[in-house]
């Protein structure tokens, strides 16, 4: 045993010293937040706004599809926020942008709510006592123009897992049309386009489902049932409970608050019109409303934004100050006083 005062006894103590370290370390990187999936975020305190837009390196092979759903975004999201970026060959060590940073749905959080305008699922799932409430949320494919997904509140009823598809008679009358025939039913496989798992609706013919074209995830695509990534479906699917209630709303604009910086994040409407001044006076509402600090913001900003929406999450600007007014020139004998005219 090293004698007290030693110098054995002194780097015995650093050793115990740096243990106690490595041992402290240890217990605060377990006590940290364990990492949360993609798309799994905490519900905010206070505020409205969930993730952060991050960026990442294409890699070789690379599609910008490719890129989207590995960090669950879909097209139209990641078209937008890259749109100098080629969708086929992004080219190896080409920078993109990942959009992941989301104002809420102003909705209840309850449950499944699902907003076509931004193309978008979020799922509120119920915590037990202890745990962090959260949200998750993922990419989705809806209706296209004239398959319009149906609005409204509604709830679940069954889980189907490798369901069969019954083509509808539509399509297949349409089928008819063509000279072609549509089979009166798909079995469970790689052709089926429901996927391996899918969620009915208490809207009959209406499902949330998964999908084998995956790259249509983000688009207006289906014939109005909600599409997933086959991994983004299996995820919710036996989480979900029957009877969730469902809450599908068309919102494309949301207002957002974070630390008291104003957020606008604006989508391209469904049907073929712009945001026109109904649209300007309803979002100055809705920043008015959740204005306690009375900031102020440059409304040419959001009319542009309004005018061109994209889709991505933007903080509103201060209003520019104002130009000071240009000095009139003087003439030479203007303002001379009584003194100036007897010294001149």
């Amino acid at each position: 045993m090293p004698v007290p005062g030693s110098r054995g006894a002194w780097k015995a103590l650093s050793g115990l010293l740096a243990a106690g370290g490595l041992l402290f370390s240890a217990v605060a990187l377990a006590e940290e937040e364990p990492e949360w999936p993609k798309g799994h975020f905490p519900l905010p305190e206070a505020g409205n706004v969930i993730g952060e837009v991050y960026r990442v390196e294409a890699g070789e092979e690379d599609t910008l599809l490719d890129i989207a759903r590995e960090h669950n975004v879909g097209y139209e999201e990641i078209r937008s926020a890259n749109p100098d970026v080629s969708v086929w060959v992004p080219g190896e060590g080409t920078e993109v942008v990942i959009p992941s940073k989301f104002i809420l749905p102003d909705a209840e959080r309850t449950g499944i709510v699902i907003n076509i305008a931004e193309l978008r699922l979020y799922y509120y799932p119920e915590v037990g006592e202890g745990e962090t409430p959260r949200v998750e949320t993922y990419p989705i494919g809806i209706g296209r123009e004239g398959y319009d997904t149906p609005l409204g509140v509604t709830k679940t009823t069954m889980r189907l897992e490798d369901p069969a598809w019954y083509p509808p008679r539509s399509m297949r009358e349409e089928a008819a049309e063509r000279g072609e025939s549509a089979p009166p039913v798909v079995p469970p496989g790689p052709d089926n386009p429901l996927g391996r798992h899918a969620i009915l609706l208490d809207i009959p013919g209406y499902l949330i489902h998964g999908t084998n074209e995956p790259d249509g995830i983000g688009m207006r695509a289906s014939r109005g049932c909600i599409r997933m990534f086959p991994e983004d479906i299996e995820s919710v699917f036996h989480s979900v409970p029957v009877g969730t209630q469902v809450n599908i709303i068309d919102q494309p604009i949301k207002v957002g608050w974070d630390e008291g910086q104003p957020l606008v994040q604006v989508f391209e409407p469904l049907e073929e019109q712009e945001h026109g001044m109904s649209a300007l006076v309803e979002t100055l509402g809705m920043l008015n409303q959740g204005n306690s600090n009375g900031v102020a913001f440059d409304y040419e900003q959001l009319r542009e934004l309004l005018d061109h929406p994209n889709g991505q999450v933007v903080a509103l600007e201060p209003p520019p100050k104002p130009e000071p007014e240009p000095k009139e020139p003087i003439d030479e004998g203007e303002g001379l006083g009584l003194l100036d005219e007897l010294t001149v």
